[in-house]
This record gives C-alpha cells, sequence and structure tokens, in this order.
C-alpha cells in the first residue's frame, strides 16, 4: 500500500496535430468516454480534464485541441489555448501516429514544445494497432530525431496495448501530493460542456470535410420534467455559418438530424445514467469563427 508521503498527482497534457488519437487516447486511460473523438480533424475545441485513479497516483489528463497553423480566429484562439495549457501541467505527451510518415505540422509541433524548457515531453506513438511492428520500429526512430524527449512509448488506445506503461511513464513526471480530486471522479467538465460535445459528435457523423469546423453547439437548459424524478428535459441549438450546412445537418425532411438526435441521446443516457427527452434546433451563424462578438457567445473566450 502506497503511503501518503509519496502518493503523486498533476497534470498531463496531450498534443500534436489535428487527428493523431488524443482524445481517444485520453478516454482509453481514464477508462471512459469524457472527450469526444471524430474520424473528422479538429474536433476538440475545449480543454478537457480527464481524472486517472491509481494506487499510487492520480494523472489528470488535458485534451487539448489539435495544434495547427490557423486559418481563422477561431484557429487562432484554440492554438493560443494549447500553447497556454503547455506551460501550465506536469509533463507533455506529443502524440505521433505509427503509421504516419513525419510531416510538417509534426515538426512543427516539436519546435513549439523544444521552446517549453521546464516541462518533460514523453512521445507517445499512438495508433499501434495499425501499423505492422517494422512501421512501429521506424517510427519510434524517426520521433527520436524530432527532438530531445524525456521517454519514448508505442501505445493502441483501441487495443489497450502498452497504456499502463504510458500511465506509469507520465505518473513519473508528477510532483509528490496527496490527490486533488474525489475518489471516483472521472472529468471536471460541468455536465452541460459534456452534453454539448456529445451533441456535436452526433452531428459530425458522416458529414462533408467542410462541415466539422462550422458546427457550434450551445446547450441553453437542463431541467428534469416536471412530476418526473427519471426523465432530463435538454434543450440545445447547433449553430452553422451558411443555410447549405442548414440543410446538410438537417437532411432529407428533416431525417438527418433526427438520427443526430437519437445518436446523441443515447450518448448523453448514458453519460448522466437517466432517460434524456432532446430537443435540437438549428440557426445560422454568418462566419461565425471570424467573428469575436459570436465566439464569445458561443464560449470561446480571447
Amino acid at each position: 500500500m502506497t503511503s501518503p508521503d509519496n502518493h503523486r498527482a498533476g497534470f498531463a497534457c496531450f498534443v500534436g496535430r489535428p487527428n493523431v488519437g488524443k482524445s481517444t487516447l485520453m478516454n482509453a486511460l481514464v477508462g471512459t468516454k469524457v472527450a469526444i473523438t471524430s474520424s473528422k480533424p479538429q474536433t476538440t475545441r475545449r480543454v478537457i480534464r480527464g481524472i486517472v485513479h491509481r494506487p499510487d497516483s492520480q494523472l489528470i489528463i488535458v485534451d487539448t485541441p489539435g495544434l495547427h497553423r490557423p486559418r481563422t480566429l477561431l484557429g487562432e484562439r484554440l492554438d493560443s489555448l494549447v500553447l497556454s495549457t503547455l506551460t501550465e501541467v506536469d509533463v507533455i505527451g506529443f502524440c505521433v501516429p505509427a503509421g504516419d510518415p513525419i510531416g510538417k505540422g509534426d515538426r512543427f509541433i516539436a519546435e513549439k514544445l523544444a521552446a517549453v524548457k521546464k516541462t518533460p515531453v514523453v512521445a507517445v506513438v499512438t495508433k499501434c494497432d495499425l501499423a505492422t511492428k517494422e512501421q512501429i520500429a521506424e517510427q519510434l526512430l524517426a520521433v527520436s530525431e524530432l527532438g530531445e524527449f524525456a521517454d519514448i512509448v508505442p501505445v493502441s488506445a483501441t487495443s489497450g496495448d502498452n497504456l499502463d506503461a504510458l500511465a506509469e511513464v507520465l505518473t513519473r513526471h508528477l510532483p509528490v501530493s496527496p490527490p486533488l480530486y474525489e475518489g471516483g471522479q472521472l472529468t471536471d467538465e460541468p455536465e452541460q460542456v459534456l452534453v454539448g460535445e456529445l451533441i456535436r459528435e452526433a452531428a459530425l457523423e458522416g458529414v462533408r470535410d467542410e462541415l466539422p469546423h462550422s458546427i457550434a453547439v450551445v446547450v441553453d437548459e437542463m431541467i428534469p420534467r416536471e412530476g418526473r424524478d427519471d426523465l432530463l428535459d435538454i434543450y440545445a441549438h447547433l449553430f452553422v455559418e451558411r443555410p447549405s450546412q442548414k440543410a446538410i445537418i438537417i437532411g432529407h425532411k428533416g431525417e438527418r438530424l433526427r438520427d443526430v438526435g437519437t445518436r446523441a441521446r443515447k450518448q448523453i443516457e448514458a453519460l448522466l445514467g437517466t432517460r434524456v427527452y432532446l430537443d435540437l434546433r438549428i440557426s445560422v451563424l454568418k462566419d461565425w469563427q471570424r467573428d469575436p462578438k459570436q465566439l464569445r457567445r458561443l464560449g470561446f473566450y480571447d
């Protein structure tokens, strides 16, 4: 049994270019879904904390948006969010997929990380279940040439391979500290934010490539149904930038929006442990990604 004197607790964050498996990796380590995942890049927009409870430590993982060269005001704010997070954690996990060649995006991030002098960086070679042993070996070598890393760990969030080893490596860089969160708590995100993210994830499924970055979700209200202990009424608003995008989400005779609602409701019910009535509305906010006023309205602050 670990004594309180050598218990470790602290913060780690995963960074990498978009769609390298950061959210999937965090969900796998935490053991439940606290961050949305999608085949579309740049789906994470907020810093979400997932909490890994271990007998000798508590690892709080900060999931960040993908770091990239920004093209919009939203993109600039997301990158600013990532860079500020890097200076506030105890260890950084730099994620690079095993099967993808090292590219400009990876080198761009490695340069950013090299400037973060005081925080150790662990290189994490992700998606190893999708690569051969030869590819993994070659990638470990290629990643080692990107910079000075405290450790390099190959993992698969899908199969679970090496997840414990990664948690162990990250934990070694945490300060000695009592637990920072109560046992059993898996995230400190407000339920309303998580619900909004699950709705956005459902809306991202199967849409055209240009649409994901244009969808924002605001949960207006979450209230128990009067006279019912087992039912929660949720009213949420989806925002897109153009009428054509609204038409894509609604679909033929509203079929697609109904499908989004059904998928989101199942995920929300699993998260909250109660039955849910979900009311979804959709509106056009022209070019909201480039409008400071609208960004603030949707929760993306300076």
